[in-house]
C-alpha cells in the first residue's frame, strides 16, 4: 500500500513533497504555507473525510461529504503534539432526517472512520520511527 514519497528543498526556499506518480505539495514556514505539524493534522482530517465518504454519500447522495476540523494540543517542552481533537460535521439539512436517522448516520460515520482511517490508527498507537542519515561526499 505504501508508495515512494520524498521531500526536497525547492529553489524558492520552500519544501516540496513528491511521489513517483506525480503528486506534489509545497510546505514550509511562512505565509500561505502549511508546516509539517499542520500536515500531520491535515492527514488526520483527510483520512477521516475519505473514510467517512461512503457512509455520507450512501445516505445523502453523491458529492456530499463531511467537514473535519482538527485541533491539537502541543507541548513546547517536548516539541510534540500531545493530543488531537477531531470534529466531524455533516450538513444533512436538505435530507430532512429524523433524529433516529441522524443518529444512525453518526454511528455509521464513526464506525467507518474507526475501521478505515490508517492515520488515526497510527496516531493512536506508539509508532516507532527509524531514521538513517547519510552524507554523500
Amino acid at each position: 500500500m505504501s508508495r515512494r514519497l520524498w521531500v526536497e528543498r525547492g529553489a524558492d526556499g520552500t519544501w516540496e513533497a513528491r511521489s513517483d506518480d506525480g503528486a506534489m505539495i509545497k510546505f514550509g514556514r511562512g505565509e500561505g504555507l502549511f508546516t509539517p505539524g499542520d500536515l500531520a493534522q491535515i492527514a488526520l482530517a483527510a483520512c477521516a473525510g475519505m473514510s467517512s465518504q461512503f457512509a455520507v454519500e450512501n445516505t445523502l447522495g453523491e458529492g456530499k461529504g463531511a467537514k473535519i476540523v482538527v485541533s491539537a494540543r502541543y507541548s513546547d517542552d517536548d516539541d510534540a503534539f500531545l493530543s488531537f481533537d477531531e470534529q466531524v460535521s455533516v450538513d444533512a439539512t436538505d435530507a430532512h432526517m429524523s433524529d433516529e436517522d441522524a443518529a444512525k448516520l453518526e454511528d455509521r460515520i464513526t464506525r467507518h472512520i474507526d475501521k478505515n482511517c490508517t492515520v488515526k490508527h497510527t496516531y493512536v498507537r506508539e509508532t516507532p520511527v527509524r531514521m538513517n542519515v547519510k552524507v554523500r561526499h
